[in-house]
């Protein structure tokens, strides 16, 4: 499983320097919004809810503002009418890199129109539908803080059918598996006494392009926080290594 946390590092280095509370938010909020709509609107049946719930509290959001996520996506929200849908969009970024691009919009010409310029403007270009997906597969992700003992998360992941996991820092692991096994191995983790503190799908990608040049590295960061800021968007995952240091000289 080695490589498959570069994306999820980049991710955690880059929220250091640049936190967006409020981006957050939106995001989150949408998040159980999708959640509710997809299923039942109660958190207790609803695993995708009960994870996007988690998440909200985690970030601070007050629980009126996860109430009223939770009325719209039910529809028992007066006089909102908003139907967001989830959209994924694909492109590529400075020197030939994959980006990925999860979404979740009311207005699909607009969504479109706001990637393609912050693509356009940053180096990259927006692709078709499928130009870069095939280089990505989706995975469920459980990361476990606290770890002491690896060989007892070893024999827990192997009871819930994890397919690997990996130390990505000290007594913390990422735990990965299939989509439709998530709920599972966090369930299972849990009752083994793990602390899991985040649970995920995550797009893992089956290559990397090594970025070792300082313009290369400012244009793609650059990209990434572009696409980031865009109120619609609410993942974005790419395919690029870079060593921590050239990270921190170019987000800094």
């Amino acid at each position: 499983m080695a490589g498959h946390s570069k994306w999820a590092n980049i991710k955690r280095q880059k929220a250091v320097v640049d936190a967006k509370r409020g981006k957050t938010f939106t995001q989150v909020s949408r998040a159980i919004i999708v959640a509710a709509r997809s299923g039942v609107p109660d958190p207790a049946l609803n695993f995708q809810l009960r994870t996007a719930i988690e998440k909200a509290k985690a970030a601070g959001i007050p629980n009126e503002n996860i109430e009223r996520a939770i009325a719209k996506g039910a529809g028992t929200f007066g006089g909102d009418n908003t139907s967001l849908e989830e959209i994924r969009y694909e492109g590529y970024g400075l020197g030939g890199v994959a980006i990925l691009i999860e979404a979740l919009t009311d207005n699909r010409n607009r969504t479109a129109a706001d990637l393609r310029a912050a693509f356009s403007k940053n180096g990259g270009n927006l692709g078709e539908t499928g130009c870069v997906s095939w280089m990505f597969s989706q995975k469920g992700v459980c990361v476990v803080q606290n770890v002491v003992d690896e060989e007892q998360l070893l024999e827990a992941s192997l009871e819930a059918d994890a397919e690997s996991y990996e130390m990505i820092e000290d007594e913390m692991a990422e735990v990965f598996t299939e989509v439709t096994n998530l709920e599972n191995l966090s369930q299972t983790l849990k009752a083994k006494g793990f602390s899991v503190t985040d649970v995920e799908l995550r797009w893992i990608p089956s290559n990397s392009v090594e970025v070792t040049e300082p313009d290369q590295a400012r244009s793609l960061l650059k990209l990434i926080d572009t696409l980031e800021g865009l109120d619609d968007v609410q993942n974005v995952t790419a395919n690029f290594d870079m060593a921590e240091q050239l990270m921190t000289a170019s987000i800094t």
